[in-house]
């Protein structure tokens, strides 16, 4: 099992960054691809990025350039880094982890919600 808890949400204005940070405990994130996700009100959950066992990460085109992942696995935490912060990146913002080889992510943090005003 692993258990995840993410912090660092809050309300920010447009333009403006803020950092997210999910640790993890029960089992090393090394083990597991890391992901953000993000769910904004009347819109499904989307794939903000992950961030691979070696640390390589994809993200989102929504977001490519302006966010960052990346992960301290000593630290057993994974970052967000969001830049450039636009109204529509308003969302509650998950943390998660599944196993190399499995589909589905099975470890899900219970979220921190993000507001940029315009």
């Amino acid at each position: 099992q692993v258990q995840l808890a993410e912090s660092g949400g809050g309300l920010v204005q447009s333009g403006g960054s803020l950092g997210l940070s999910c640790a993890a405990s029960g089992r090393t994130i090394s083990d597991h691809v890391m992901a953000w996700f993000r769910q904004a009100p009347g819109k499904e959950r989307e794939l903000v990025g992950r961030s691979w066992l070696g640390g390589t990460t994809v993200y989102a085109d929504s977001v490519k350039g302006r966010f960052t992942i990346s992960r301290d696995n000593a630290a057993n935490t994974v970052y967000l880094q969001m830049n450039s912060l636009k109204p529509e990146d308003t969302a509650v913002y998950y943390c998660a982890a599944r196993d190399v080889y499995a589909r589905e992510y099975r470890y899900w943090g219970q979220g921190t919600q993000v507001t940029v005003s315009s």
